[in-house]
């Protein structure tokens, strides 16, 4: 009879085992389980990629632009599966990943990629980013085994906005633009970058701003009328390569010169992929941080 007992219990510890090592983790879906520790990870999402690496977690597989500077090193000794836009699904299959991360641009292949491996939906966005950050950061700590590293990088996060926070206080109110070639667009506090406003505590210059995904369209006009006394840069066509005419170009005109942002010297460049790609990774938060730190730290 005891060996029919061992026999029965069989299932019940297989279960227990299973349950021991899964993982719950909160994505852009809803909560996930995933079954085990990942050995094989293939990631598409860009603040994924920069999240992970900075846990020194390898990724496996990877979009062939990273757009990151700091990141163009992870692609040695890793296979190429896509693009952030669209994976390349042979080459994934062949990779045969534990797990598939898609976020941002590759979230609408979540269904595609599923296909091939377990995969899960990390995309960020909204003014309540860097919180969403630290819960992605603490997600894929718990996801590979490494919450000690995470809870480290997240407090480096905390001291970092503190930080941050104080240097803008009371130093006047910002307007935060992209310009694309020679269009410029606005964000408002409650844009993809609203984060900025309500993280840091940094008063919108211009409070009625449409929440598009890609900015409202202003004039120069506006630009003028609005006298922010600071501004925001974002250059598209640094963050994704394209060659078109840059900010400082697009922004260097009589209209944008009578702000006071211009005649204070108050222009913020943003490290562009930091800002636009990799949204949301920890070092990518942790740059943009400092370059605005940097900036406003230098007026009384």
């Amino acid at each position: 009879m005891k060996w029919l007992k061992s026999v029965l219990a069989l299932p019940a510890l297989a279960l227990f085992l299973v349950q021991a090592f899964a993982t719950e983790i909160e994505t852009a879906k809803g909560p996930v389980t995933v079954g085990k520790t990942p050995q094989t990870l293939a990631v598409f999402d860009i603040a994924a990629v920069d999240t992970l690496n900075s846990l020194g977690v390898k990724i496996a597989g990877l979009p062939e632009n990273l757009y990151v500077p700091e990141l163009a090193g992870l692609k040695d000794g890793s296979e190429i599966v896509g693009t952030i836009f669209e994976p390349d699904l042979e080459a994934l299959s062949a990779l045969a990943p534990d797990l598939i991360i898609v976020g941002g641009r590759s979230s609408p292949q979540l269904a595609a990629t599923s296909r091939i491996a377990q995969s899960i939906d990390m995309t960020m966005d909204g003014d309540d980013l860097f919180a969403q950050a630290k819960q992605r950061l603490a997600a894929y700590g718990a996801l590979v085994g490494r919450q000690a590293e995470a809870a480290s990088l997240a407090s480096e996060l905390d001291a970092l906005l503190v930080s941050t926070r104080a240097s803008v206080k009371d130093k006047g109110k910002a307007l935060i633009l992209m310009t694309s070639g020679p269009k410029v667009t606005a964000y408002g506090k409650d844009s993809r970058f609203g984060w900025v406003h309500s993280a840091l505590q940094l008063p919108p210059a211009v409070e009625d701003i449409d929440a598009a995904t890609h900015g409202e369209v202003i004039s120069f006009e506006f630009l003028r009328d609005a006298d922010p006394d600071w501004l925001i840069v974002l250059d598209r066509a640094a963050a994704i390569g394209s060659g078109e005419q840059n900010a400082m170009a697009t922004l260097d005109n009589e209209l944008v010169a009578a702000t006071t942002a211009w005649k204070k010297k108050q222009i913020v460049y943003m490290p562009a992929a930091d800002f636009y790609i990799a949204a949301g990774g920890v070092r990518s938060t942790k740059r943009v941080l400092e370059t605005i730190r940097d900036a406003f730290s230098q007026t009384q």
